[in-house]
């Protein structure tokens, strides 16, 4: 008999094509979600040689709207959203007071004065009570939207071009949206992404992403699950909230101060400030190991430190991961060793990111 957490899981509307596939389903963020297919290294390499196609219908969106909206989300984000285009998206994060980060997020500037803010599933709940508790004073409307998106994320150097073969119009730029038709279903087209290759997000009615998914599939989009989503961003060293960062977290010293605008006033600001111009005891390093080795989230870096995520890399073809070390210690180049399960592993701190990708088409 299934435990009472196991049939307490949230499934997507992409369930069955998952379990039809063959995919390895897990508990993530209290959803059941697949973390394989054919294997992650498999996946992993489809989406940086072609293109693949993960369901991450699980992400929550919080739509702001409103006279005001723009001064507010001023205030909450950490970066300067009056830089943000009608038609554009901007990542920032959102802070406590004392600069602790609550979460991540992409935010798409659908008007003027009309904003769709993507958290990060685990966060959704709380990202939006802090948001709707914050906009008291505010002429705003804060909407909790995410019963009303499903969420597709096709990535890979063909990514764009498998898309626009189904789409009714051209693709919104990097870091841009526009509504379009995939697959003659009406959608959101947003270009970005969390693997490092160029590609689109797909965010459409939960009814009709079964149907648009199997469209992508035939289109040649190799199906990945959420194993190949962390090898991929990890790659190209892009943070997960609750390995990488978190409220314990300045965003100094998580290396995200480039997405922070203290000028703003945003909340946090004060704080940030502080850090950028005293420095921080520990910083967000990338390492390789030297050898046979994959270090671990946890596993305690010699001489001060800690690993936040680790994997073994399917084009580096080496262990590699990313961990907090004391700041005197944080140079590309400096020499490390990790305690993996009791073996001293050694590493090399490395530049950001790891691995280098094409870059993104703008076509």
């Amino acid at each position: 008999m299934p435990s009472t957490a196991e049939t307490a899981l949230r499934r997507t509307t992409l369930h069955e094509r998952h379990a039809a596939a063959g995919a390895k389903l897990v508990p993530f963020a209290g959803w059941e979600m697949p973390v394989q297919y054919a294997g992650i290294r498999d996946e992993h390499l489809a989406v940086r040689r072609h293109a693949g196609v993960f369901d991450v219908s699980h992400m929550g969106q919080v739509q702001t709207c409103g006279p005001q909206a723009p001064s507010f989300l001023q205030h909450l984000l950490s970066n300067d959203v009056r830089r943000i285009p009608e038609g554009g998206a901007q990542y920032s994060l959102l802070c406590r007071e004392d600069g602790g980060i609550l979460d991540d997020l992409f935010t798409y500037r659908l008007a003027e004065c009309d904003f769709l803010t993507v958290t990060n599933a685990a966060n959704h709940e709380h990202d939006l009570a802090w948001m709707q508790e914050r906009a008291a004073g505010f002429d705003v409307d804060v909407i909790d939207r995410a019963p009303e998106f499903a969420m597709l994320a096709v990535q890979g150097p063909a990514a764009r071009e498998l898309v626009r073969g189904l789409a009714d119009g051209a693709l919104p730029s990097r870091m841009h949206c526009c509504q379009r038709d995939v697959a003659a279903v009406p959608q959101l087209i947003c270009g970005t992404g969390y693997t490092g290759e160029d590609g689109v997000e797909l965010l459409l009615d939960p009814g009709q992403a079964p149907a648009v998914w199997d469209a992508l599939v035939s289109a040649g989009a190799t199906p990945c699950g959420l194993g190949a989503r962390d090898t991929l961003r990890l790659e190209v060293c892009f943070h997960l909230y609750g390995n990488d960062m978190d409220e314990r977290r300045n965003p100094i010293e998580a290396g995200l101060g480039w997405c922070c605008k203290e000028a703003t006033g945003f909340i946090g600001a004060d704080a940030v400030a502080a850090a950028r111009a005293d420095g921080t005891p520990e910083k967000l390093v990338a390492f390789s190991i030297e050898g046979p080795g994959i270090a671990r989230q946890g596993n305690p870096i010699k001489g001060g430190g800690i690993v936040t995520s680790g994997t073994f890399s399917p084009c580096l073809e080496r262990g590699i991961g990313m961990g907090y070390v004391p700041a005197e210690r944080a140079a590309p180049g400096t020499q490390i060793e990790i305690d993996v399960r009791g073996t001293v592993r050694p590493a090399v701190i490395e530049r950001k990111p790891l691995y280098q990708t094409k870059g993104s088409s703008t076509a």
